[in-house]
């Protein structure tokens, strides 16, 4: 069965986008707090900020533009330890609380939170992650570990909606989904389109040098992939080291053929349609 729908219901505190916004799902006992560093000093009085849970710091890299930059943690009181991080960290613009409506929380649960999303922030390697190590999992019984386990799947959920990908497992599609492929000198690579962007797989070529024309755009992007460790390789050719979400079909071609591309038309599927063409196919007039 296709799953239901759900009500995830954003509440904005100060009646700005840009301020405090609390998050409650149907049929959920958590509660989320998010708000930008500015707004963090009404927060903190608010009693969700008095219990146990688990946060996420996130701000911008210093080392690679256009990225992002976490840090996750847990507190018995999360007000304690967000005041300490107002402190000793400055790279943070905005934060992500998660804790329990009926209290239900405890030390050894918020552990396992945080433990559980660092180790897949590392993972899915989505952002640079300021946590060095992935803490130990404490020892839950079976039932609390399940319990625990469908807390963070909820969770999980919710990011994305705040805007925060860190955790996301790039999704190819089902096995009967459009392989798309874009070829050129030195570079050969497979994708697909999906509701995220258009992802290029694992092990696709792409074009070692960049084309006298190629605009800045390309030859910036391209030199970010390299630096995320994305694009590694010598020789004339560079190897996609990991499936990669890219914002657009025209992007991701351009990182593959190391020029300026139009993605609608250079990524093709077996039959030689273009991308473009298989879209207008799919929403044509029935006959």
């Amino acid at each position: 069965m296709a799953p239901g729908g759900v009500t995830i219901t954003l509440f904005l505190v100060e009646g700005v986008p840009d301020g405090l916004w609390t998050v409650e799902k149907s049929n959920w006992t958590g509660v989320g707090l998010m708000c930008p560093r500015s707004s963090y000093p009404k927060a903190r009085a608010r009693e969700e900020l008095s219990r146990p849970g688990v946060y996420v710091l996130v701000g911008p890299s210093d080392q690679t533009a256009g990225r992002s930059r976490i840090y996750v943690g847990e507190a018995d009181v999360l007000a304690k330890r967000l005041d300490q991080h107002v402190k000793d960290k400055g790279f943070w613009s905005r934060v992500i609380v998660f804790t329990s409506k009926d209290q239900n929380l405890n030390k050894a649960h918020v552990r396992y939170l945080e433990s559980h999303l660092v180790r897949r922030a590392k993972e899915v390697e989505r952002v640079e992650v300021e946590n060095s190590t992935v803490p130990a999992a404490p020892s839950l019984s079976e039932s609390e570990a399940a319990v625990m386990d469908a807390f963070l799947e909820e969770m999980l959920s919710i990011y994305p909606v705040l805007d925060l990908r860190a955790f996301d497992r790039i999704e190819k599609g089902a096995p009967s989904a459009v392989r798309l492929v874009a070829k050129g000198p030195n570079a050969k690579a497979e994708g697909e389109a999906t509701p995220e962007g258009f992802v290029v797989y694992a092990g696709s070529t792409a074009r070692a040098k960049e084309v006298p024309s190629a605009t800045s755009f390309v030859t910036s992007l391209r030199a970010q992939l390299i630096v995320e460790g994305v694009l590694a390789g010598e020789g004339p050719s560079l190897q996609f080291t990991r499936d990669y979400v890219f914002s657009s079909p025209s992007a991701a071609a351009a990182a593959v053929l190391a020029r300026n591309a139009n993605g609608w038309t250079e990524w093709k599927d077996a039959q030689g349609r273009t991308l473009h063409e298989i879209e207008a196919a799919s929403v044509a007039a029935p006959t």
